[in-house]
């Protein structure tokens, strides 16, 4: 029985490549009173952080007020930022500051910002995300969680037209990932069609779009890379699915919205730890 123990735990080690699990919390434009700030920075920091690496994205008037109230281990990641530094960009945030504040992470590429919630101006492009502001963040010295995915019609047409979306997402930033390794980069595969709406990929479909996403990246990048790298599932992840979508071999954590603002948030870090154990 010890030997058959010993050689399950291999093999799930074997399949995950010892690749850590990680959650992170989007809070995006939430919430409304800067009174209701220290119950969400509680809700994280209840987040037990041995096993599992955690992170949080404070909307950008928030994240000033919050960024020094979190845990050890609970790392504050800006929602975004500019690729040109400090200097005349009204509205902006630059790695700069970040890294002056002692934030290690940083978001860019979430579908919200290429244009999902209907923002009348040209989305931001697969470059401009994954080559551009990429490379100025890991320049930077900043760690980078890109966000990519597919909207419902793409998904209907079948995985391959999902992965020719995020191969095009993933594209321009190939040449940072053959430079700056896996250590650096986190990618969220977000089904767009799933976020915020309360349908969830199946376990199924979450496994082959990340095994997928996988294989490319093997090809593209480095097998080396392809199996170190940690690829977040981010969709209406919650309590009740947390486990069943951990147990997939290739989704390596959750990037979670509307329920990072709730308590279940620690559950959520709690059951991918479990099923990565």
């Amino acid at each position: 029985a010890e030997a058959r123990n010993r050689r399950e735990t291999e093999s799930r080690e074997n399949a995950t490549m010892g690749r850590r699990p990680i959650v992170g919390g989007n809070w995006k434009c939430n919430p409304a009173k800067v009174s209701e700030l220290d119950g969400l920075v509680a809700n994280m920091n209840t987040c037990d952080t041995a096993n599992c690496d955690v992170y949080v994205c404070p909307s950008p008037l928030h994240v000033g007020i919050v960024y020094q109230k979190f845990n050890k281990g609970v790392y504050c990641a800006p929602q975004n930022c500019n690729f040109k530094g400090t200097g005349a960009y009204t509205g902006e945030m630059c790695a700069e500051q970040m890294v002056d504040m002692g934030m290690e992470w940083c978001l860019i590429g979430h579908s919200e910002r290429r244009g999902e919630f209907g923002l009348p101006t040209p989305a931001e492009s697969s470059k401009l995300i994954a080559d551009t502001k990429m490379g100025y963040l890991l320049k930077a010295g900043m760690k980078v969680i890109l966000a990519i995915g597919e909207p419902l019609p793409i998904r209907e047409k079948g995985i391959d037209a999902v992965m020719e979306v995020c191969k095009e997402n993933l594209a321009p930033g190939i040449p940072h990932m053959k430079e700056y390794g896996a250590e650096k980069i986190v990618i969220a595969y977000e089904p767009v069609w799933s976020i915020g709406t309360g349908v969830t990929a199946s376990p199924e479909q979450a496994q082959e779009t990340h095994k997928a996403i996988r294989a490319y990246l093997a090809e593209a990048v480095s097998e080396e890379f392809a199996a170190a790298v940690r690829i977040q599932y981010g969709g209406s992840a919650n309590a009740k699915n947390a486990a069943a979508l951990g147990a997939c071999p290739d989704v390596d954590g959750f990037l979670v919205g509307g329920a990072s603002l709730k308590p279940e948030i620690k559950d959520i870090v709690d059951l991918l730890a479990a099923a990565k154990a």
